[in-house]
């Protein structure tokens, strides 16, 4: 087991969680992309921000994949269209 994955393990444990559920691959993926399209301090940002939305969202696995959808969706956005507001 890598030093990534036993962290993993180790801090899903401690929150709580179920680690397996957690798609590494796909959040450093996109805490790169935010990284280099953004600034590299909205990475940990955005990644906090996608696990609360996500929580939010009942915790499933399916709701982290909605929220980084939709921060990926940002991503490709060129800005022209104004923020999505709450009801």
């Amino acid at each position: 087991m890598s030093a990534l994955e036993e962290w993993v393990a180790r801090a899903g444990a401690a929150l709580g969680l179920d680690p397996a559920a957690v798609d590494v691959a796909e959040l450093l993926d996109l805490t790169r992309d935010v990284a280099h399209g953004v600034a590299r301090p909205a990475a940990p940002l955005t990644a906090f921000l996608v696990g609360l939305a996500a929580g939010r969202a009942g915790g499933t696995p399916a709701a982290v994949a909605d929220a980084v959808g939709t921060v990926r969706a940002l991503l490709a956005d060129d800005g022209s269209a104004p923020p999505p507001t709450e009801h």
